[in-house]
This record gives structure tokens, C-alpha cells and sequence, in this order.
């Protein structure tokens, strides 16, 4: 059966973009320019239970508790560092902004293998393309230093819809602002149950990638899942 889509959304972290080196490295070699000796290990592990604390304590970066996602981020970092037994408050303030403002730019990102040339063959083709993204307001950003941004006619982040995935309003969302309807869209992403199972609840056709060797997911049907972007062409070419 020939798919018939005109739109194509997209997740953005680790399916177009990934981050170059751990965030425990990177927070520690930020604090290494600042004269702080902390471990990179005990870092990442600090930086995970406090993303996962304020996570569940302020969702979608304190979007409903009137937090910005600056503030957000900001106190995550902090926190992190303490938790790492940095006490320096002035240190901390200074190594949250500058991180803060770094993962803005391409020096902490790259992109995943396929990215660049299945985006410019989806556009060569004639498909319209978003991105769908539980992300703070920096990801417009991002893509632009990537050079990625001008793939897609829009950016809907979580932060700005006030709905993260798996929330099918997201979806909604995006297929208002490509004007179409949910059959005529596909969304790709790495998660399962955000990106896959979440798309294809609002009506959506869906396509997980997957690398070799993670695990098959439930019932996802073989020719829905993606070892690599560049198996999607064959999956949708019109």
C-alpha cells in the first residue's frame, strides 16, 4: 500500500543530533577552565538524578509552574555540581550560564549518520517537514548552528506547546501547523513510547529508528522500524 504523506516530523535528539561526549565530561571540563577538579563520573551520575528530580518535579521545564526553562536548566546544573560537592555558589552561577549558553551551538552536538542527506532527499522529494521535540526554546537555535533549520517550515518544541510526547496534544499541534490530517504525517523518532507509539495514537504513521542490537521494541512491525535514517527512503519514496 503506497503511503500517501506530505508531512514528515521529526524528534531531534538522537535521531538528527546527538550530543559529541557525555554530559559529565562536559560539565567537567567546564569546571576545569574554572579551576574545580570534579569527576566526570560523579558528575554524570549527579547531573542524571537531578534531570530526573526536576524532571519529575517541574515537567516540561516548569512550563504549568511558571518557571522559564532557563531557571530550569540553570538550577539543574547548579544542583548537579553540588551534588558533586562543588560549594562554590559564584563558581556555580558562572559554570551554569556558560553551559547553558554552550549547549546553544554545534561545539556539543552532531549529527547522527544519514541526517543531512535523508533530510535534503525528503525535501528533494516534495515532502513538507516539522520538528516535534520535547526540548526547551534553545532548539531553534541549535538546528540553525547545526545547519538543520532550513529543512523544516516549523519547530514545535515542548516548552512552546505546552505538551511534551508522549502527550498526543503535541502531535495535534503539529499536524495544525503542516494542515494536514494525521494520515497524511509520520513522525520519526528513537523512543518508543514518546515518538512511536505516541505519533501513531493521534491517527499518524510512525517509524522508530532503532541501531542494531538495542533490543527489538514490542510490536513494532519490521518495515516500521529503521536501522539507520537512510533506511527511510525506501520506506516512504512516493
Amino acid at each position: 500500500a503506497m503511503l500517501r504523506l506530505r508531512l514528515l516530523t521529526w524528534d531531534v535528539k538522537d535521531t538528527l543530533l546527538r550530543l559529541r561526549q557525555p554530559v559529565g565530561q562536559s560539565y567537567a571540563a567546564e569546571a576545569r577552565a574554572h579551576g574545580l577538579q570534579v569527576q566526570p563520573e560523579a558528575l554524570g551520575r549527579s547531573f542524571r538524578e537531578v534531570y530526573g528530580a526536576q524532571s519529575r518535579r517541574f515537567p516540561n521545564y516548569g512550563h504549568d509552574q511558571g518557571l522559564s526553562s532557563r531557571q530550569w536548566w540553570l538550577d539543574v546544573v547548579k544542583q548537579s555540581f553540588r551534588l558533586s560537592g562543588v560549594q562554590d555558589e559564584a563558581a556555580l552561577t558562572k559554570l551554569a550560564e556558560k553551559l547553558y549558553r554552550d549547549y546553544c551551538s554545534s561545539h556539543n552536538w552532531e549529527l547522527l549518520p544519514g541526517a543531512a542527506e535523508t533530510l535534503s532527499r525528503c525535501r528533494q522529494l516534495g515532502f513538507r517537514m516539522g520538528v516535534v521535540s520535547n526540548f526547551d526554546n534553545r532548539l531553534e537555535v541549535i538546528l540553525s548552528q547545526c545547519s538543520l533549520r532550513h529543512h523544516f517550515e516549523f519547530v514545535l518544541t515542548s516548552e512552546a506547546a505546552g505538551f511534551a510526547k508522549p502527550d498526543g496534544r503535541i502531535f495535534e499541534q503539529a499536524l495544525q501547523l503542516g494542515g494536514v490530517l494525521p494520515e497524511q504525517a509520520a513522525h520519526i523518532g528513537d523512543d518508543y513510547s514518546r515518538d512511536y507509539r505516541a505519533a501513531r495514537a493521534v491517527g499518524m504513521h510512525s517509524f522508530l529508528l532503532q541501531a542494531a542490537g538495542q533490543g527489538q521494541a514490542p510490536e513494532v512491525p519490521p518495515e516500521h522500524v529503521l536501522p539507520t535514517l537512510s533506511h527511510l527512503l525506501a520506506r516512504i519514496e512516493k
